[in-house]
This record gives structure tokens, sequence and C-alpha cells, in this order.
């Protein structure tokens, strides 16, 4: 089974590079927060990179 992307909307400080890094798997909500909308949309080492470059580390991997 694949991993799945997860934001933490608690910790998210909206600064939108994973919606830069992904557009096709994450955006923002109505509360402009991060959330991932299609968890396949792009590949896992697309993915890998806005996990990498949140600077408050909010987006995990779910199993």
């Amino acid at each position: 089974m694949a991993r799945i992307p997860f934001v933490d909307p608690d910790a998210c400080i909206s600064c939108g590079l994973c919606v830069e890094a992904a557009p096709e798997v994450f955006r923002f909500n109505d509360a402009t927060v991060a959330e991932v909308y299609d968890p396949t949309g792009a590949s896992e080492e697309k993915i890998l990179e806005a996990v990498e470059g949140c600077p408050v580390g909010c987006i995990y991997w779910e199993e």
C-alpha cells in the first residue's frame, strides 16, 4: 500500500510551499490552511519535496 500525505492543520502556518511544490495534491481550504485533496495526484517523489520543504514539519506520511 502506498503512503498517503497528511497535513496537520493545527501546525500549518499557511506558507504555501506545499501548494507550490505539488498543486496536484495540496491546496488551501476555506480556513486558508493547507490540506491534501488528492493524495495520488503526484508522484511520491514530488510529494516528498513538499514534505521536506515544509518549514514547520506539519506534513506527514500515513501508511
